[in-house]
């Protein structure tokens, strides 16, 4: 926080003595959104670690308490999916960090900043260059960290609920059945009771759908409206790159549009199947043999696919829902600025 504290305040130096110039302001500003909503989050996260610390607690409680085949299965690819998100997003990021660092002309800092000393100079240079870098590159990995962190958390509600699923198919699974096909009294109390139990871990799954969207809702919302900001100005800058610029800059800022796209898609992605998880939930206990159960049961079962019918989701601070539509509807707006930054360039 001191290191990108110190970062945050030499950008808002420069952005003040280049204001009125759009180019050198879109140059600045790209970066400093970026390092303020990090700040942002990353205080949240911190004032909610406890809160945090008991949810991650109760879920690798049940997920690591998986004893079934299938459900590990469920589990290793929610895993396997966070982590190849995880892998492109690492990967994408210090991409653009190393083609900033590597892009710098002779005696020229990476990114435009401003400080109260000559950087040109020897060893000021340097220090400074070292400053960018390492700020740079530690605001990337943490940015990387929170981001995954919640993406990761909503994924493993997803994964709950898909072995809830799993649950209510195999209600009746290695159970007796009479001979006239009914359930034996016996049999009936353990679906009984196993109803029951997904009962229980339906409504665990949402009440931590509930925490979630207490916890993170808001720095979401922050996140959706700078990276619209940050898509805009980052394809501005590209639209209007110079011949003298390097491959190795343009290479960087292709990256960083694409990171900012791919932080976006990954709430919203997270968000959407959320959303499809849980409304499954209900066919899901349609799928196993209610019509071998009795009255009561059925009756109960009934309940439960009424209930589900009601999917878990998660908003942006109640302004917009996390969806694929929510992520078209930024690139869209971010598009319509970039058109109006282009329009008042032109002019």
């Amino acid at each position: 926080m001191f290191i990108l504290g110190i970062y945050i305040i030499v950008q808002v130096g420069d952005l003040i003595q280049v204001w009125g110039n759009l180019p050198l302001m879109t140059a600045t500003i790209f970066l400093l959104f970026t390092n303020i909503a990090l700040g942002t989050k990353l205080l949240n996260v911190m004032w909610r670690k406890d809160t945090i610390r008991a949810m991650l607690e109760e879920t690798n409680d049940e997920l690591c308490n998986e004893s079934r085949q299938t459900g590990k299965e469920i589990v290793r690819s929610c895993d396997r999916e966070t982590t190849k998100q995880l892998s492109v997003y690492f990967v994408l990021s210090y991409t653009t960090v190393l083609g900033w660092a590597s892009s710098a002309e002779k005696n020229q800092l990476p990114l435009r900043a401003w400080y109260p000393y000559d950087t040109s100079k020897t060893p000021t240079y340097q220090l400074t260059y070292a400053h960018q870098t390492i700020a740079v590159s530690l605001a990337a990995a943490i940015n990387i960290c929170l981001d995954t962190l919640v993406t990761s958390l909503i994924c493993q509600c997803r994964c709950r609920l898909r072995l809830l699923a799993l649950s209510l198919r195999t209600l009746c699974h290695d159970l007796d059945v009479s001979e006239k096909g009914a359930m034996t009294d016996a049999s009936s109390t353990i679906v009984s009771e196993r109803l029951q139990n997904c009962v229980v871990r339906h409504q665990t799954v949402l009440a931590q759908t509930k925490l979630l969207q207490n916890c993170f809702s808001a720095s979401i919302f922050a996140q959706f409206c700078v990276s619209m900001i940050i898509i805009c100005v980052t394809a501005y800058q590209l639209a209007f790159v110079r011949e003298s610029t390097s491959l190795a800059r343009v290479i960087s800022m292709v990256a960083y549009l694409t990171v900012m796209m791919l932080q976006v898609f990954l709430y919203c992605y997270q968000g959407n199947q959320l959303v499809e998880e849980s409304e499954g939930v209900s066919g899901a206990a349609y799928e196993c043999p209610w019509y071998i159960l009795n009255i009561p049961i059925r009756r109960s079962l009934l309940l439960v696919m009424t209930r589900t019918r009601r999917a878990a989701r998660l908003t942006a601070a109640g302004f917009t829902e996390l969806s694929l539509s929510s992520f078209m509807s930024i690139i869209k707006a971010s598009y319509t600025f970039f058109t109006v930054l282009q329009q008042i360039e032109e002019d």
